[in-house]
């Protein structure tokens, strides 16, 4: 598996497939996160690139931060998109014009995969098309306004979910995008952080071995929207993967492995506390009793995982 040395050679021998000088606000996960990807992956790679945070400031006419051959698709078809260049490689490969490994990588945020895009990547996953699938779960359409997205977890002020005194911020729960591919039956399905970026690396080596359609839900800090200080991005992340609200992953073959089991589970709050967009739920008792739900539900969904991988690895 990558170390950090291993990556950081990787990216001195073939140059960096994604460069700085893009517009990405200070303390976006996304340039981590995407480096962490592409340095891990040896082979050649073409990108597919939704609407979003991370295609509008990294390719500003006439400039881009792609060393990479890069698409950009519509919000909404970035699994559509992907899979039509992996058919057209594949056909080409036939024909006898093209004779050396190539992946496919798409890159999308939450909105244009939990929302928009979830039915092309559903046909995509269902067609068996071979490419790797990176959500950048930021938890809210941000390049457009802040507006919530069904990745928005419950309580989060919003601009489409505001709290005042008609909702303390958006009242449903988050959906459970990563099951959701994980019901497909793909090969390879994870989630990862920017918080623990050898982890991600390890997911990524590991998916791209195997033929057929792979997805990682990568958290991703968003600073602007979250309402946090620019310079939190891994600490705010790594409080999401302590309090267990964001499990690290793998369902590889349908065998769940928790990849991260912190020594000391952290109260939700701690996650909660730093974050502007939740400041409200400490203000009130609904909002004291609305926190104690989102706690009873991450260790309920904690409990269910830790189950599902003591079944699948015949633990239990």
């Amino acid at each position: 598996m990558p170390s950090v040395k291993v990556l950081a050679q990787r990216q001195e021998q073939r140059g960096s497939r994604f460069t700085g000088g893009h517009s990405l606000c200070s303390g976006c996960a996304e340039p981590m996160i995407v480096r962490t990807v592409l340095n891990t992956i040896e082979d050649p790679v073409v990108v597919a690139n939704a609407t979003g945070c991370l295609e509008v400031a990294s390719t500003r006419y006439p400039t881009s931060a792609w060393n990479v051959p890069w698409i950009h698709t519509a919000f909404e078809n970035a699994a559509a998109t992907i899979a039509g260049v992996e058919a057209a490689y594949k056909a080409l490969v036939r024909k006898g014009k093209i004779d050396r490994k190539i992946r496919f990588v798409a890159f999308a945020g939450d909105g244009g995969t939990y929302d928009i895009g979830l039915q092309a990547l559903s046909g995509a996953l269902e067609r068996g098309h071979d490419f790797l699938y990176i959500v950048l779960n930021n938890e809210a359409y941000m390049n457009t306004g802040v507006q919530r997205s069904s990745a928005t977890p419950r309580g989060a002020n919003a601009t489409t979910s505001p709290a005042g005194s008609v909702i303390p911020g958006k009242p449903e729960d988050r959906k459970d995008l990563t099951e959701i591919v994980v019901a497909h039956r793909v090969p390879y399905v994870a989630q990862a952080s920017v918080s623990n970026l050898i982890d991600l690396a390890n997911k990524v080596e590991k998916a791209i071995k195997y033929e057929g359609p792979k997805l990682i839900n990568v958290y991703s800090t968003c600073p602007l929207g979250w309402r946090t200080p620019w310079d939190s991005a891994v600490k705010i992340a790594k409080l999401a993967v302590d309090t267990c609200y964001w499990p690290l992953y793998e369902v590889e073959e349908g065998r769940y492995r928790v990849t991260y089991k912190p020594k000391e589970k952290l109260p939700i709050e701690e996650w909660l506390k730093p974050q502007g967009r939740f400041r409200h739920l400490f203000k009130s008792e609904k909002g004291k009793e609305l926190i104690a739900e989102l706690q009873e539900a991450v260790d309920r969904h904690w409990e269910e995982l830790l189950m599902k991988e003591r079944c699948t690895q015949g633990e239990g």
